[in-house]
């Protein structure tokens, strides 16, 4: 896994990222066995999956993101998915929540053979939000004039969509493709609730001294139609088995 930049946000990435819906959660543990969930971060899946009683280990590159997971009762390690050190170990299932695009894709798949048991499964799932038009239009303007590299992936343009499975590394590595499904679920969010997420966002925290006032100025376009926004959130889950 490639180095991640969340770090230093890791309490506000606690506080404002979403945990996985109830519907995926209860996938997951239908299939049992013991999970290794793979860039934990906080433990947002890691504790969803542990409160249903599954058996799942944390694995997260950087200390101050795993100190907080370990603060909410999930065990955690240290480490990267491509040299983590497993020892003996082997899982039924590997999770990826929001982490699989740090993930070089050919050693991934390589290393996901190695860690599962024959029969095995991966689910990767990831988070697409849309926003109304209202909220469109009152932050698109800040965004083309402060940060215009920054993708505008709430826009019904940019959803979010699964990977084919003939271009998939794990598919081309061995695994079969079992299941895709989504899971939509609507919030209404104001505007300091919107704006903590979104710094939570590596496309965002790149931007560096950039992200204050690109911020401030999201928050005041918010205020600016009455302080809230309806969120529409699409979960997007991808499981593959292997062999």
């Amino acid at each position: 896994m490639g180095e991640l930049p969340f770090g230093p946000i890791a309490e506000q990435y606690d506080r404002f990222r979403p945990p996985p819906p109830e519907g995926l959660v209860d996938d997951l543990e239908r299939l049992g066995g013991a999970v290794l969930d793979v860039g934990c971060g906080t433990g947002k899946a890691t504790v969803a999956m542990a409160e249903r009683g599954m058996t799942v280990l944390g694995l997260e590159p950087d200390e101050r993101m795993a100190a907080i997971a370990r603060s909410h009762g999930v065990p955690v390690e240290i480490g990267t998915f491509e040299t983590w050190d497993a020892g003996d170990r082997r899982f039924d299932l590997l999770t990826f929540a929001d982490s699989w695009h740090f993930v070089d894709p050919v050693a991934g798949a390589r290393r996901a053979a190695e860690l599962l048991r024959p029969g095995g499964r991966v689910a990767r799932f990831w988070n697409s939000c849309l926003l109304e038009p209202a909220a469109i239009k009152a932050i698109e303007p800040v965004y083309r004039r402060l940060a215009p590299e920054v993708p505008q992936s709430w826009r019904p343009a940019a959803a979010w969509t699964p990977v084919r499975a003939d271009d998939d590394p794990l598919v081309r590595g061995g695994f079969t493709p079992l299941r895709t499904r989504s899971y939509k679920s609507s919030a209404l969010r104001s505007a300091d609730e919107w704006v903590g997420v979104m710094a939570t966002h590596s496309t965002h925290l790149r931007l560096g001294d950039r992200l204050g006032p690109l911020m401030s100025e999201v928050h005041a376009a918010i205020e600016g139609i009455g302080g809230m926004v309806h969120v529409h959130r699409t979960t997007h889950l991808m499981l593959t088995r292997f062999p």
